[in-house]
């Protein structure tokens, strides 16, 4: 018997975690950190719902915390096998794992202070930086298209997700005595025409699709529209005296706005200004993409055969020390600042906020999905007074969202995959599982894509167990 249980991004975008089992053998995909209310979140993190020794294998279809972020806390608890993933996927994980327990450690110290005065139980890291590079030891790289084999009837492939760099899309083979099962994961699915990644391939011939709905209700205009909303915006705060406060995710996220705000700079499309990116994770993640050209697609790799640097120009400074990012809050000058985290939860993010954010002259502008109860998500939400660090800011700043950016596909990028899908899979596919979603959003894909005449979708809830 095969079985699919859901136990993290089903109803809610962060937290992947989900378990495919037969005849005992338990593969896991993916063991993402889950984002939002501080306790909550604490102790969801920590306390995983199934048993870490219980699981034989894992498949980790990219870097980002809210997919990888959990996995020393899981070892921790005793998982012993392998972490199957791209090579760029491990490259990043080498610089984010570690990274991910210096920002816990880092907030937690100064978020400790107010409890302990409070009289308040302490908060403890999920996982020191040395617990976090000891978890890379349990890496093994494959890539796209290379037989995984977990044991002689369970067998997986992974493809290009064109999410992030290195981002897969899993399928996984099951082989019982008179028939074979094929799962395809999606993990984040990527779009078509993005700056820098080549696009997502297309899963074909499985019988049940597990597909994120991020932007299940939404789409996006074309990437053109956010280089034009990118030029009005940095010249109106360039205009007004006013520093341009953009969180980014440290990986992509980062890469893309700098690949674009270098472009624009070139073209003399923007005035000319400092551009601080104040994020030590993210100086080096650029490195680690300039190791890995074979994720370019081609108007990327034309931009470069040019003798363009596409992450450097005179006019950005990577800071690094503390100091140096200090520093740039006496800068007086109109300047861009991109720091992490992308959805405004920790790091040097939030100190840039706390000493912007009261200046109508300033901008903060969002450039990716904001998942629900994150200080970014209420930003968005047009919230005029925010707690950071626990103290409270009146919101004068303008704040602006630019949705384009997004690596996540939308709603007729999705309906048009899980269709490519079922006719690749000629009658094949059984159903469609929708994760990594805000159930609102579900919804509408659902309702989308019984109006397209697929009637056999669901969104499983938290724990939900189906036989397949």
């Amino acid at each position: 018997m095969t079985k699919l249980q859901f136990f993290g991004a089903a109803r809610e975008v962060t937290g992947s975690m989900h378990v495919v089992e037969k005849d005992g053998y338990r593969l896991l995909i993916d063991c993402g950190m889950i984002q939002g209310k501080r306790k909550e979140s604490y102790d969801r993190n920590r306390n995983i719902a199934f048993p870490a020794t219980g699981i034989n294998a894992m498949i980790l279809t990219h870097a980002h915390i809210d997919h990888s972020g959990n996995i020393p806390t899981l070892i921790n608890q005793g998982f012993k096998g392998n972490v199957y993933c791209s090579h760029a996927t491990k490259d990043l994980c080498e610089l984010m794992l570690p990274d991910s327990a210096y920002v816990q450690q880092k907030d937690l110290e100064y978020v400790n202070k107010k409890r302990l005065k409070q009289g308040k139980t302490l908060f403890e890291p999920l996982y020191s930086i040395d617990e976090a590079e000891a978890s890379l030891n349990y890496f093994v790289t494959k890539n796209l298209g290379e037989k995984i084999s977990f044991r002689e009837d369970v067998t997986a492939y992974l493809l290009n997700a064109g999410h992030i760099l290195g981002s897969t899309m899993a399928v996984v083979k099951f082989q019982e005595k008179d028939r074979e099962i094929k799962i395809g994961f999606t993990g984040d699915l990527g779009r078509k025409s993005l700056p820098i990644l080549a696009d997502p391939d297309q899963i074909r011939d499985v019988d049940y699709l597990v597909i994120e709905s991020t932007y299940g209700g939404r789409d996006h205009k074309p990437i053109a529209t956010a280089y034009t909303k990118l030029v009005g915006l940095v010249t109106d705060a360039y205009n007004r005296g006013g520093k341009i406060i953009i969180p980014v995710f440290a990986v992509e996220r980062a890469q893309e706005v700098l690949y674009v705000l270098n472009k624009l700079f070139l073209s003399g499309k923007i005035p000319p200004m400092p551009v601080f990116v104040d994020s030590p994770l993210t100086v080096k993640v650029t490195e680690v993409f300039n190791r890995h050209a074979e994720c370019f697609d081609k108007d990327m790799l034309r931009f470069i055969a040019d003798n363009n640097d596409p992450f450097h120009l005179d006019l950005v400074k990577y800071t690094q020390s503390v100091d140096d990012s200090k520093a740039i809050n006496d800068y007086e000058k109109p300047c861009i600042i991109l720091s992490a985290t992308g959805m405004c939860e920790a790091g040097r993010i939030l100190h840039h906020l706390k000493n912007n954010i009261g200046n109508p002259k300033n901008s903060i502008l969002i450039v990716g999905y904001q998942a629900i109860n994150t200080l970014g998500r209420r930003l968005v939400e047009g919230e005029k007074q925010v707690q950071i660090f626990g103290d409270s800011y009146n919101v004068a700043a303008q704040v602006t969202v630019i949705n384009e950016f997004s690596g996540h596909a939308g709603q007729k990028e999705l309906i048009k995959f899980i269709q490519a899908t079922a006719k690749m899979s000629e009658g094949r596919l059984k159903k469609v599982f929708l994760v990594h979603g805000e159930e609102g959003q579900q919804e509408e894909l659902i309702n989308a894509l019984h109006v397209c005449g697929m009637e056999n979708v669901d969104n499983p809830g938290p724990g939900e167990e189906v036989v397949l």
